[in-house]
């Protein structure tokens, strides 16, 4: 089994050309990408993206490079604060990866960002001298080129740090400095909720946003914000998830947008595609069947049942494509990352309504 595996979850400052949001999400493609969600407003696009450490470099630098052509930060518009085109690269352990490990990953891409496109770096986060707020208030040179940055592509953040979920809230009855009072009350650099970042954007139609990182969400996550707004009394509208979040942190607003069903979803795709590719007709058969498993897969809503039943396929698609002879070591992990993450998501109130099924899950993830 591969042992390297990797998320990133660059940010490009384009949310509203589709072409444009298309060619990033297409160049990535060299790594798996699990998902694009471009916000208008923010004028912003995230992709996710996963794979070895070949694929994710390889993924990151294609797409990279489309955001630093099509993208001019001169003719650039959006609530949301930005250094690039190609804004924040963060690289995430998936598995057993280390943040030591991402952090040479964002060296890596860092430094060829600088030698083959000229587009000046940071490096923040782990192991770095700097933060990403230090850098977007000029409090940081760029460690590679500068101290100029590029004319139209401004700079590049790269840097590796644990998994975050991103989760904005649509707020009622407050105006934007009422809802950024609000904002610096429930941050932790202000005593409030143990990390929580916290930002507040006025939309398109006069909607106000309260606009969240929760960067430790075994401390805090998405149900914990909401309980602790609904204890102030703040009328809340729409809950989004930006990007995938990780089963054990989903609420229903990350129905279909879970990282663990994204990873198994790739990692059936690829499997598909490569039943398909061997021609013969059991093969070309499975691969369909793999196809329809990946697009539900991706579905996936965020309720415990299909949280238990999405370890079971996640782990189940280990055999399969193994029986098909289309596994390697990377999908392996993929799914086993998949399988483990939703196990780890099952509450003991399922554990203890479905002990059969948790006990033979279980056996074959040991």
């Amino acid at each position: 089994m591969a042992t390297g595996l990797f998320e990133s979850v660059p940010n490009f400052s384009e949310g509203r050309r589709g072409d444009v949001i298309d060619a990033i999400a297409a160049a990535a493609g060299m790594a798996y990408v699990l998902d694009t969600d471009p916000d208008p407003d923010h004028n912003r696009v995230v992709v996710s993206l996963a794979g070895s450490r070949a694929r994710v470099v390889d993924g990151l630098l294609a797409a990279i490079g489309v955001a630093t052509e099509q993208i001019d930060l001169r003719a650039h518009s959006g609530v949301h604060p930005r250094v690039g085109a190609a804004d924040v690269v963060p690289i995430v352990p998936l598995g057993g990866t280390t943040l030591d490990e991402c952090r040479q990953v964002a060296h890596a891409v860092g430094e060829r960002v600088w030698s083959e496109l000229k587009v000046p770096v940071y490096f923040y986060g782990h192991g770095e001298s700097h933060s990403l707020a230090d850098i977007r208030a000029g409090r940081a040179r760029p460690d590679l080129g500068g101290p100029d940055l590029h004319p139209k592509a401004g700079a590049v953040c790269v840097g590796a740090r644990r998994m975050l979920v991103a989760f904005n809230v649509v707020l009622f009855d407050v105006d934007l400095v009422a809802a950024r009072a609000l904002a610096r009350t429930i941050r932790e650099s202000s005593a409030g909720l143990r990390g929580v970042q916290a930002l507040a954007f006025e939309l398109s139609g006069r909607r106000v946003q309260l606009s969240m990182n929760l960067f430790r969400i075994d401390e805090t996550a998405p149900a914990d914000v909401i309980a602790e707004l609904e204890r102030r009394g703040v009328a809340m509208g729409a809950e989004q998830v930006v990007g995938l979040c990780p089963a054990v942190a989903a609420t229903p607003a990350a129905d279909g947008r879970i990282l663990e069903g994204r990873l198994a979803s790739a990692a059936a795709a690829a499997g598909a595609m490569r039943c398909s590719e061997r021609g013969d007709d059991e093969r070309v058969a499975l691969g369909s069947r793999l196809a329809r498993e990946a697009a539900e897969l991706a579905r996936l809503p965020a309720g415990q049942d299909e949280i238990l039943a999405g370890a079971e396929r996640a782990a189940a698609l280990i055999s399969v494509l193994h029986a098909a002879q289309v596994l390697d070591g990377e999908l392996e992990t993929m799914l086993d990352v998949a399988a483990r993450g939703f196990r780890k998501a099952v509450t003991p109130a399922t554990e203890s309504i479905y002990r059969a099924r948790i006990d033979a899950l279980d056996a074959r993830l040991r």
